[in-house]
């Protein structure tokens, strides 16, 4: 008989194989994101994506054919007691081996006046790098996905002005070296959700304090339910702006 932990993990190769697996294995090769060596620290916020993440990694790490290493990475920026409760619950229930380490983000970011999730992702993207430097790695994993791509490319065009996508890999410029990698760049959010609902699983929606807060940027969201409500009219919608990138 399987457990807990087995069971979720079967869900990802079989059930979610077509809407998970494939797409996540394809986003592997299609980019090159893991060569023979690597070493990658997954980063985890405690969310479904980046928790998904990882567990997608052990398993091309045990049934893949390239040699290549990880570790598990959470930052606690000074997250509530629930919170950061329910990260350590979830890591326990998924047999993810995390390695905590913390940081005063929340303390900074507090005392913006706008863009706390702008400073915030920053801040945290340069904070892993670190990390992951320091334990011989040299690469991160995020767990952004198709639908971040295609909203961070509207975000652009109609608050920025500009045309800008987000790339499945990107050599950092602050330290050397250091690649970030996409390995959810092909799958779609709607498909992460079932599976935690499969799997019983609840995260965390923002490892964030704010997110209560008016000071969490809607922006996102509202690129979210524009694009859910242009697919409603035509299903191809978020993939010709995928294309597009």
């Amino acid at each position: 008989m399987l457990t807990r932990k087995q069971e979720i993990e079967r869900s990802i190769i079989t059930r979610f194989r077509k809407d998970i697996w494939r797409p996540f294995t394809k986003a592997i090769r299609d980019y090159q994101l893991i060569q023979e060596g690597d070493k990658i620290a997954v980063c985890i916020s405690g969310g479904k994506d980046s928790m998904l993440l990882a567990k997608c990694m052990e398993e091309l790490k045990k049934h893949g054919k390239v040699n290549f290493d990880l570790c598990f990475i959470v930052m606690n920026p000074g997250y509530r007691s629930d919170i950061y409760q329910q990260i350590e619950e979830n890591a326990r229930v998924l047999g993810i081996d995390i390695q905590v380490f913390q940081s005063n983000i929340f303390d900074v970011v507090d005392k913006q006046e706008s863009s706390p999730c702008y400073l915030c992702a920053r801040m945290r993207r340069g904070f892993l790098y670190a990390r992951a430097q320091e334990l011989g790695c040299n690469k991160i994993a995020l767990g952004h996905h198709f639908d971040d791509v295609i909203e961070t490319i509207l975000l652009s065009i109609f608050y920025g002005g500009e045309y800008k996508s987000m790339p499945p890999k990107l050599w950092s410029t602050n330290f050397n070296g250091m690649e970030l990698i996409r390995p959810l760049y092909l799958v779609r959010e709607s498909f992460i959700i079932q599976w935690a609902k499969y799997n019983n699983l609840k995260f965390i929606n923002c490892a964030c304090k704010f997110t209560d807060s008016s000071k969490v940027d809607s922006k996102r969201l509202e690129m979210k339910k524009l694009i859910n409500e242009l697919e409603k009219r035509n299903p191809n919608i978020g993939a010709n702006i995928f294309k597009s990138s």
